[in-house]
């Protein structure tokens, strides 16, 4: 199976990481993983999300499916003057999934590109950063995206006391064009969060991503995750840092879901 190809050439990459990796002086690290826990600050990266689901829909349709994403989802910040910076945010998934959509059934290609920019304070005791989402109908199969343009506002808001983080993602996004044969969309995705930082860069937190359609008045979507990451150098030049995240999911009984899965991160950080 193409999958277990996939999930041999990730974890053989992260050994290959953490073997030819070297520690940050701690202060540095801290700073660096502060600001990767921080989802508007000034600080470009370049994340690679590998996201491995199993058993789909093996509790509603029967069947065993499973699904590989790979979000590519880089992370810009421009500067507006002295007080506040335009976060871009861009997520463009590429998709192979199996038995997901019927038995036997096989899609694999690109879904639908993200784009988030947060408007953002420079300095705040509260941070927070509100503006547009944009869901691009970019799937190159019908299957693998909504066929539909979505708009819709996003927040976030979170704080920093010490070496923790806290705070929520809020999204709406609704459908304003389109393929017509396809349903409309309402729905609102929320990410609560929260992270402790240990010294030499090494940070443990907890996350949950809910995705709430409002038409079907149904959680469609739920995930909860334990993530463990660490800031490090790739052959003493590049900066970076790898994570692990077990997955766990819920949502509507009636609405098909994996059973467990497991994220591998790779983000390339660049400090400005």
């Amino acid at each position: 199976m193409k999958l277990k190809y996939y999930m041999k050439f990730i974890l053989s990459t992260f050994c290959i990481l953490v073997c030819t990796s070297s520690v940050l002086t701690q202060q540095n690290a801290d700073e660096l993983a502060k600001k990767l826990s921080n989802p508007v600050a000034s600080l470009i990266s370049v994340p690679f999300q590998f996201n491995f689901d199993f058993n789909i829909n093996g509790k509603v349709g029967g069947e065993n499916g499973y699904k590989m994403l790979m979000n590519f989802q880089p992370v810009i910040p421009v500067s507006i003057g002295k007080k506040i910076n335009l976060i871009n945010r861009v997520i463009v998934p590429v998709i192979t999934q199996k038995d997901v959509t019927g038995k036997n059934n096989k899609e694999e290609g690109l879904g639908d590109i993200v784009y988030t920019a947060f408007l953002s304070p420079a300095q705040s005791s509260i941070i927070w950063g509100i503006g547009p989402a944009i869901s691009f109908p970019t799937a190159t199969n019908d299957l693998l995206g909504t066929k539909k343009l979505l708009l819709g506002p996003s927040l976030v808001v979170l704080g920093q006391p010490s070496k923790w983080t806290m705070g929520f993602l809020l999204t709406q996004s609704w459908s304003v064009a389109g393929n017509k044969d396809r349903a409309d969309v309402s729905s609102l995705y929320g990410q609560p969060f929260i992270s402790y930082g240990f010294a030499g860069g090494f940070t443990m937190g907890i996350a949950s991503e809910n995705l709430y359609d409002w038409k079907s008045k149904k959680l469609v979507s739920g995930m909860i995750s334990l993530s463990a990451s660490q800031v490090i150098k790739i052959a003493g030049k590049q900066l970076a840092s790898i994570a692990f995240i077990p997955k766990g999911f819920y949502a509507n009984p009636y609405v098909s879901k994996p059973e467990w899965g497991a994220r591998v991160q790779f983000t390339l950080i660049f400090p400005k």
